[in-house]
Protein backbone atom coordinates (compact mmCIF):
# COMPACT_ATOMS: atom_id res chain seq x y z
CA UNK A 1 0.00 0.00 0.00
CA UNK A 2 2.78 2.12 0.65
CA UNK A 3 4.02 1.69 -2.44
CA UNK A 4 1.47 2.87 -3.94
CA UNK A 5 0.89 5.90 -2.10
CA UNK A 6 5.17 7.18 -2.80
CA UNK A 7 4.85 6.33 -6.68
CA UNK A 8 1.43 8.50 -6.95
CA UNK A 9 2.70 11.60 -4.33
CA UNK A 10 6.59 11.22 -6.49
CA UNK A 11 4.29 11.69 -9.62
CA UNK A 12 2.15 14.44 -8.45
CA UNK A 13 5.07 16.99 -6.96
CA UNK A 14 7.01 16.26 -10.54
CA UNK A 15 3.89 16.95 -12.27
CA UNK A 16 3.38 20.40 -10.18
CA UNK A 17 7.29 21.03 -11.29
CA UNK A 18 6.38 20.54 -14.90
CA UNK A 19 2.83 22.94 -14.60
CA UNK A 20 5.17 25.61 -12.96
CA UNK A 21 7.62 25.28 -16.05
CA UNK A 22 4.58 25.49 -18.79
CA UNK A 23 3.32 27.98 -16.83
CA UNK A 24 6.46 30.18 -17.04
CA UNK A 25 6.65 29.49 -21.14
CA UNK A 26 3.60 30.84 -21.39
CA UNK A 27 4.16 33.91 -19.33
CA UNK A 28 7.06 34.59 -21.42
CA UNK A 29 5.13 34.14 -24.72
CA UNK A 30 5.12 38.11 -25.62
CA UNK A 31 9.36 37.80 -24.44
CA UNK A 32 11.63 39.54 -27.45
CA UNK A 33 14.43 36.31 -27.84
CA UNK A 34 12.99 34.04 -24.84
CA UNK A 35 13.92 30.19 -25.37
CA UNK A 36 11.49 27.87 -23.94
CA UNK A 37 12.46 25.85 -20.78
CA UNK A 38 11.93 22.22 -21.17
CA UNK A 39 11.29 19.50 -18.56
CA UNK A 40 10.50 15.65 -18.98
CA UNK A 41 9.86 13.15 -16.53
CA UNK A 42 12.66 9.90 -15.98
CA UNK A 43 11.94 6.82 -13.98
CA UNK A 44 14.67 6.57 -10.45
CA UNK A 45 14.56 3.45 -8.93
CA UNK A 46 14.43 3.29 -5.11
CA UNK A 47 17.91 1.37 -4.44
CA UNK A 48 18.06 -0.49 -1.17
CA UNK A 49 17.17 -4.22 0.63
CA UNK A 50 14.06 -4.85 -0.08
CA UNK A 51 12.98 -2.01 -2.34
CA UNK A 52 14.03 -3.14 -5.60
CA UNK A 53 10.44 -2.92 -7.12
CA UNK A 54 9.60 0.75 -6.48
CA UNK A 55 10.68 3.30 -9.09
CA UNK A 56 9.76 7.20 -8.42
CA UNK A 57 8.96 9.95 -11.34
CA UNK A 58 12.06 12.44 -11.62
CA UNK A 59 12.50 15.52 -14.08
CA UNK A 60 15.38 15.65 -15.96
CA UNK A 61 18.10 17.95 -16.59
CA UNK A 62 16.32 21.28 -17.38
CA UNK A 63 17.30 22.89 -20.49
CA UNK A 64 15.83 25.02 -22.90
CA UNK A 65 14.41 24.77 -26.74
CA UNK A 66 16.60 26.52 -29.00
CA UNK A 67 14.10 26.79 -31.95
CA UNK A 68 14.18 30.14 -33.35
CA UNK A 69 11.62 32.52 -33.12
CA UNK A 70 10.00 34.68 -36.01
CA UNK A 71 11.80 37.76 -36.86
CA UNK A 72 9.50 40.59 -37.11
CA UNK A 73 10.75 44.10 -38.04
CA UNK A 74 10.28 47.21 -36.38
CA UNK A 75 11.85 49.59 -37.88
CA UNK A 76 13.96 51.16 -35.11
CA UNK A 77 17.92 51.63 -35.42
CA UNK A 78 18.88 49.81 -32.39
CA UNK A 79 16.44 46.82 -32.97
CA UNK A 80 18.44 43.53 -34.20
CA UNK A 81 17.78 40.42 -34.38
CA UNK A 82 19.97 37.15 -34.97
CA UNK A 83 19.08 34.78 -37.82
CA UNK A 84 20.31 31.11 -37.39
CA UNK A 85 22.01 29.97 -34.38
CA UNK A 86 23.91 32.69 -32.13
CA UNK A 87 24.01 34.96 -29.27
CA UNK A 88 24.62 38.28 -28.46
CA UNK A 89 27.17 38.66 -25.40
CA UNK A 90 26.05 41.22 -22.54
CA UNK A 91 27.53 42.14 -19.12
CA UNK A 92 25.79 40.93 -15.84
CA UNK A 93 25.59 43.30 -13.14
CA UNK A 94 28.75 41.01 -11.65
CA UNK A 95 30.84 41.59 -14.57
CA UNK A 96 30.74 38.50 -15.96
CA UNK A 97 29.50 37.92 -19.34
CA UNK A 98 26.11 36.13 -20.40
CA UNK A 99 24.81 35.15 -23.87
CA UNK A 100 20.79 36.52 -25.16
CA UNK A 101 18.67 36.74 -28.36
CA UNK A 102 17.14 39.66 -26.99
CA UNK A 103 18.39 42.42 -29.29
CA UNK A 104 16.34 45.00 -28.13
CA UNK A 105 19.12 47.58 -27.74
CA UNK A 106 19.12 51.37 -26.29
CA UNK A 107 22.08 53.97 -25.30
CA UNK A 108 21.84 55.09 -21.60
CA UNK A 109 22.58 58.66 -20.72
CA UNK A 110 26.56 58.03 -20.70
CA UNK A 111 26.14 56.58 -24.86
CA UNK A 112 26.80 52.87 -24.33
CA UNK A 113 24.74 50.58 -26.03
CA UNK A 114 22.45 48.56 -23.23
CA UNK A 115 19.75 45.98 -23.32
CA UNK A 116 16.26 47.04 -22.33
CA UNK A 117 17.44 45.77 -19.13
CA UNK A 118 20.15 47.64 -18.44
CA UNK A 119 22.61 45.27 -19.29
CA UNK A 120 25.70 46.69 -21.25
CA UNK A 121 26.15 45.22 -24.36
CA UNK A 122 29.65 44.05 -25.30
CA UNK A 123 31.68 44.51 -28.28
CA UNK A 124 34.62 42.55 -29.50
CA UNK A 125 36.57 45.12 -28.09
CA UNK A 126 34.40 45.67 -24.55
CA UNK A 127 31.33 47.67 -24.46
CA UNK A 128 30.50 50.00 -27.49
CA UNK A 129 29.83 53.59 -27.00
CA UNK A 130 27.48 56.23 -29.67
CA UNK A 131 28.15 59.69 -29.28
CA UNK A 132 24.95 61.79 -29.41
CA UNK A 133 23.13 63.14 -32.13
CA UNK A 134 23.61 60.03 -34.39
CA UNK A 135 22.17 57.89 -36.35
CA UNK A 136 22.54 54.16 -35.75
CA UNK A 137 23.24 51.63 -38.51
CA UNK A 138 23.67 47.70 -37.67
CA UNK A 139 25.40 45.55 -40.53
CA UNK A 140 24.72 42.17 -41.21
CA UNK A 141 28.06 41.55 -39.11
CA UNK A 142 27.22 43.39 -36.43
CA UNK A 143 29.14 46.36 -37.36
CA UNK A 144 27.65 49.35 -35.72
CA UNK A 145 28.02 52.37 -38.02
CA UNK A 146 27.01 55.99 -37.34
CA UNK A 147 26.51 59.19 -39.23
CA UNK A 148 25.99 62.92 -37.27
CA UNK A 149 22.40 64.05 -37.56
CA UNK A 150 22.76 66.80 -40.52
CA UNK A 151 26.02 65.70 -41.91
CA UNK A 152 26.26 63.74 -45.21
CA UNK A 153 25.42 60.38 -45.44
CA UNK A 154 29.02 59.61 -47.10
CA UNK A 155 30.55 61.09 -43.26
CA UNK A 156 30.14 56.93 -41.94
CA UNK A 157 32.01 55.76 -38.97
CA UNK A 158 32.06 53.06 -37.56
CA UNK A 159 32.13 52.78 -33.75
CA UNK A 160 32.31 49.08 -32.48
CA UNK A 161 31.60 45.18 -33.72
CA UNK A 162 28.69 43.21 -32.00
CA UNK A 163 30.36 40.33 -29.87
CA UNK A 164 28.32 37.39 -31.59
CA UNK A 165 29.08 33.69 -30.48
CA UNK A 166 27.88 30.42 -31.70
CA UNK A 167 28.52 27.78 -29.10
CA UNK A 168 28.26 24.03 -29.90
CA UNK A 169 25.30 22.57 -28.57
CA UNK A 170 25.81 21.96 -24.86
CA UNK A 171 28.24 24.15 -24.40
CA UNK A 172 25.44 26.64 -22.88
CA UNK A 173 22.85 26.41 -20.04
CA UNK A 174 20.42 28.85 -19.41
CA UNK A 175 19.59 30.70 -15.66
CA UNK A 176 16.72 31.81 -13.98
CA UNK A 177 17.41 35.32 -15.28
CA UNK A 178 17.00 33.84 -18.51
CA UNK A 179 20.14 34.97 -19.71
CA UNK A 180 22.65 31.85 -21.12
CA UNK A 181 26.28 31.23 -20.26
CA UNK A 182 29.15 28.89 -20.66
CA UNK A 183 28.74 25.74 -18.98
CA UNK A 184 32.85 25.77 -17.74
CA UNK A 185 32.81 29.62 -16.99
CA UNK A 186 34.63 31.17 -18.79
CA UNK A 187 33.60 33.71 -21.85
CA UNK A 188 33.16 32.36 -25.26
CA UNK A 189 35.07 33.53 -27.89
CA UNK A 190 33.45 35.92 -30.37
CA UNK A 191 32.58 33.96 -34.10
CA UNK A 192 33.46 35.71 -37.31
CA UNK A 193 31.53 35.34 -40.55
CA UNK A 194 29.33 32.56 -38.87
CA UNK A 195 26.51 34.66 -37.35
CA UNK A 196 23.98 36.73 -39.59
CA UNK A 197 22.40 39.84 -37.79
CA UNK A 198 18.93 41.51 -39.26
CA UNK A 199 18.91 45.47 -38.43
CA UNK A 200 15.53 47.13 -37.44
CA UNK A 201 13.93 43.71 -36.21
CA UNK A 202 13.80 41.21 -33.29
CA UNK A 203 13.16 37.79 -32.90
CA UNK A 204 9.63 37.27 -31.35
CA UNK A 205 9.45 34.43 -28.46
CA UNK A 206 9.25 30.70 -29.43
CA UNK A 207 6.70 29.59 -27.20
CA UNK A 208 3.41 28.55 -28.76
CA UNK A 209 1.02 29.81 -26.90
CA UNK A 210 -1.63 27.26 -27.82
CA UNK A 211 0.45 24.52 -27.99
CA UNK A 212 1.19 25.03 -24.24
CA UNK A 213 -1.99 25.81 -23.07
CA UNK A 214 -2.98 22.40 -23.88
CA UNK A 215 -0.54 20.71 -22.01
CA UNK A 216 -0.84 22.91 -19.18
CA UNK A 217 -4.17 21.46 -19.21
CA UNK A 218 -3.07 17.69 -20.18
CA UNK A 219 -0.17 18.12 -17.13
CA UNK A 220 -3.91 19.26 -14.55
CA UNK A 221 -6.00 16.10 -15.97
CA UNK A 222 -2.68 13.70 -15.07
CA UNK A 223 -2.40 15.67 -11.71
CA UNK A 224 -5.74 15.08 -10.91
CA UNK A 225 -5.01 10.88 -11.86
CA UNK A 226 -2.78 11.13 -9.62
CA UNK A 227 -5.02 12.21 -6.55
CA UNK A 228 -7.72 10.11 -7.42
CA UNK A 229 -4.98 6.91 -6.97
CA UNK A 230 -4.04 8.42 -3.50
CA UNK A 231 -7.56 8.76 -2.54
CA UNK A 232 -7.92 5.06 -3.45
CA UNK A 233 -4.96 4.05 -1.87
CA UNK A 234 -6.97 5.63 1.35
CA UNK A 235 -9.75 4.31 0.57
CA UNK A 236 -8.31 0.64 0.53
CA UNK A 237 -6.27 1.35 3.88
CA UNK A 238 -9.22 2.13 5.56
CA UNK A 239 -11.01 -1.04 4.26
CA UNK A 240 -8.50 -2.83 5.21
CA UNK A 241 -7.98 -1.83 8.08
CA UNK A 242 -11.96 -2.53 9.14
CA UNK A 243 -11.27 -6.13 7.89
CA UNK A 244 -8.31 -6.47 10.77
CA UNK A 245 -10.14 -5.20 13.28
CA UNK A 246 -12.83 -6.87 13.26
CA UNK A 247 -13.61 -9.21 16.00
CA UNK A 248 -14.22 -12.81 15.21
CA UNK A 249 -17.13 -14.33 16.87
Amino acid sequence: MDRLIYIAMSGATQLLNQQAVTAHNLANSGTTGYKSDTAAFRVAPVAGPGLQTRAYALDTTPGADMAPGAIQRTGRDLDVAIEGPGFFAVQTPDGNEAYTRNGGFRVNADGVVETTSGLTVLGTSGPISVPPDSKVAVGRDGTISLTTNGQSAANVTVVGQLKLVKPAPGEVVKGLDGLFRARGGDPLDATENEVAVVSEALESSNVNAVATMVEMISLARQFDLQMKVLQNAETDAQRATQLLSTTPT
